[in-house]
């Protein structure tokens, strides 16, 4: 990649008036080539991709001819891609995956944890609900990976270990994208059990990029980009960046977020991408340095920055409903 001047980007974190944290940014912006637009911090830092990968994850389903074998629909598709809250509807299209598959519900590996929407949390918790696997997050690229399972005839136990064919062909999709030879792409157990790799920064930026690029053409890519884009609410829901700047850009920008703080987007219309780390993996801090990436290389409309300016510099709140701090984006030479 072209090197490019690496400014300091980092959020600050105030109480009152006192700074209580600071989250330091590595963010780079390219297009499919790999020639830089804007970069800050460290570029080639390796970064484990987490839930930011989901979206190369699913394209085998397309490639390979699953998806359609299955007759998925968009919906499913997207929900592939998707770190989802556990509403209703996220659950009921994981299940129609399952069951077009012919895939128990039983064999999936994810595990369960409260949803990631703190009210549906709640609501669960007050109905009695259990929280099983299908509530996981992550249960839509676990069904997807079952279903690539179920269509090639491989094994469905074990799926989600590395030796497994499913992850296998994870790690050769990621490595077309990212341009990191499989050999040379690190590996560890991701949080919902399947393998997850590690790639630089500006590796991640240029899978971004190229996804973009592609999904102007017939192909995987485009049928990947445009489910996240025209169903939003499957790769996030209720209350999450992810689903409302895809919202608000209107089937222009993709993005999908990792577990610490990890970001991926593109802009299908000048075919750019970019990859975010937040360097101590705050999860508050995810969408405030997306946005201030994006923002800073001309990737997120003015309207888009309106309707989004609780995310790009949110508030402090405790736990009467205060505001007593905020969050502010700063840069420096």
């Amino acid at each position: 990649m072209i090197a490019a001047d690496s400014p300091s980007l980092a959020i600050t974190v105030y109480r009152g008036e006192v700074i209580e944290a600071t989250h330091r940014i590595h963010g780079v912006v390219c297009d499919a080539r790999g020639r830089r637009v804007r970069s800050w911090g460290d570029a080639g830092r390796e970064t484990l991709l987490r839930s930011a990968a989901k979206p190369f994850q699913a394209l085998p389903l397309i490639a390979d001819g699953a998806a359609d074998h299955f007759g998925l629909t968009e919906e499913e598709i997207a929900l592939c891609c998707g770190s989802h809250n556990s509403e209703e509807r996220h659950l009921e299209v994981a299940r129609s995956m399952l069951e077009k598959a012919g895939v128990s519900e039983d064999l999936l590996v994810c595990g369960p944890h409260p949803p990631l929407l703190r009210e549906r949390d709640l609501a669960l918790a007050a109905s009695g609900t259990p929280r099983i696997p299908i509530m996981n997050n992550c249960s839509g690229k676990h069904a997807g990976m079952l279903a690539l399972a179920a269509f090639h005839g491989w094994p469905l136990h074990g799926y989600q270990r590395a030796e497994h064919p499913v992850q296998e062909r994870m790690r050769a999709e990621v490595a077309r994208w990212t341009g990191v030879a499989p050999t040379g792409m690190p590996s560890a157990v991701d949080g919902c059990g399947v393998v997850t790799f590690a790639v630089p920064v500006e590796r991640l930026a240029l899978g971004a990029a190229r996804l973009a690029e592609a999904a102007v053409r017939d192909g995987p890519a485009r049928r990947v980009v445009d489910a996240m884009m025209r169903h939003p609410f499957m790769v996030a829901g209720t209350g999450r960046l992810c689903t409302r700047l895809m919202e608000v850009e209107g089937g222009r920008v993709f993005a999908k977020v990792g577990a610490e703080a990890v970001y991926l987007a593109g802009d299908v219309e000048t075919g750019l991408g970019a990859a975010v780390k937040v360097e101590d993996g705050a999860w508050r801090s995810a969408p405030p340095a997306l946005l201030a990436v994006l923002r800073r290389a001309g990737m997120l409309s003015a309207e888009a920055a309106g309707a989004l300016a609780d995310f790009a510099e949110p508030a402090v709140v405790n736990t009467l409903g205060d505001e007593v701090g905020r969050m502010e984006v700063l840069e420096c030479s």
